[in-house]
């Protein structure tokens, strides 16, 4: 139990969906007076954000001398930052955040921490073998939209039966945007388990790149007819011959919108396109306007420009049938990975008022 000040210190839980984190900060009390949202308020900078809305976020978040934020789920933008005078420590999850501006936290005095993973809910999961959770769920939304799960569940429980036909993946082409880490673990999976043909682009690769990361999959450089296992390719020819492609690239100013029209104009007919990255990747018009005229067969999306997707957004319609399956940024909500981040940042909070209780009290 950290020590007691005289008040209790402010602490918020930020956009906690499944109610989920409060358990996990139990123990901090009575020292910390916490405080549990469950919903997203509009982003401050998104150019859709009204003043009052922007007055409002900032209202919430001011009493708090620490906040618990889930990765890009509220952005901290500077302008954000600024008019949180009692803010002192703004945990996050996973490695990185882009939605938090780092050098504003920095010039503020904010400190700002990420957990990693690594508590002690995570140490009895830490032995677990096969993909993450990410890669699980990427691998399901293809297979979603491929065999039409969603769409054929929807025509059973409403009387009807086999309205369409599954598309089959053994043998053909899954191109990765990105040989990352989920990038090579998709890969991977869709290889061995469904044989297709990998190939992949991003700014940087080259085919020894790609060999390396094959083999560090634990994949030979080649296979028994002497093609690569994963095939660098330029990023027109990876759309032009894609049966499945899939978005594997981390958002940064310059690969914002590294997807547009033009490249999915390259896509077949008959190719799906899956997103369990970032929205802003991808030009969101573009991408609505091949699905709504039928250029390609249909995509599977796990991120949108702006999430939560907003009510009234355009892609919230039953209108899409087997051509769209939407899913709300799960790939990394698992029970376990959401359990050990906060109770990580639980212990964090902890030590850091342990360390500077001479400070704050």
């Amino acid at each position: 139990m950290p020590p007691i000040p005289p008040h209790p210190i402010k602490l918020a839980i930020l956009d906690d969906y499944q109610n989920i984190a409060a358990p996990h900060f139990e123990s901090l009390k009575p020292a910390f007076e916490i405080t549990v949202f469950n919903d997203t308020l509009l982003p401050f900078s998104h150019p859709a954000t009204p003043d009052s809305a922007k007055n409002e976020l900032v209202q919430r978040l001011k009493p708090f001398t620490i906040i618990s934020s889930m990765r890009e789920r509220t952005p901290f933008p500077e302008p954000l930052l600024s008019q949180l005078p009692n803010l002192k420590l703004l945990l996050t999850t996973g490695v990185r955040n882009a939605a938090i501006d780092m050098p504003a936290a920095k010039k503020l005095g904010i400190h700002v921490t990420g957990a990693l993973g690594n508590g002690r809910t995570n140490a009895k999961t830490a032995k677990r073998k096969g993909p993450d959770s990410t890669t699980q769920h990427c691998v399901a939304l293809i297979l979603g939209i491929a065999r039409n799960l969603a769409h054929d569940h929807a025509t059973v429980q409403t009387g009807g039966w086999q309205t369409g036909l599954a598309t089959g993946l053994s043998g053909k082409t899954f191109a990765t945007l990105g040989l990352g880490r989920l990038g090579v673990n998709v890969a991977r999976i869709m290889s061995v388990a469904f044989g297709m043909k990998i190939i992949a682009w991003s700014s940087s690769l080259t085919q020894d790149m790609a060999d390396e990361k094959a083999l560090g999959a634990g994949l030979p450089v080649e296979d028994e007819d002497g093609e690569k296992t994963f095939k660098a390719v330029s990023k027109e020819e990876l759309f032009s011959s894609a049966d499945v492609l899939s978005v594997h690239y981390v958002l940064s100013d310059r690969s914002r919108g590294i997807v547009g029209a033009a490249d999915l104009a390259l896509l077949k007919p008959s190719a799906f396109f899956i997103n369990t990255s970032r929205g802003p990747l991808v030009d969101d018009d573009a991408l609505y306007d091949v699905l709504e005229t039928g250029k390609i067969r249909g995509a599977a999306l796990d991120v949108f420009e702006l999430e939560p997707l907003p009510v009234d957004s355009r892609w919230r319609t039953t209108e899409w049938g087997n051509r769209v399956l939407l899913s709300p940024h799960m790939g990394y909500v698992e029970e376990e990975t959401m359990g050990s981040w906060y109770e990580e940042q639980a212990e964090i909070v902890e030590r850091w008022v342990r360390v500077r209780s001479c400070l704050i009290f």
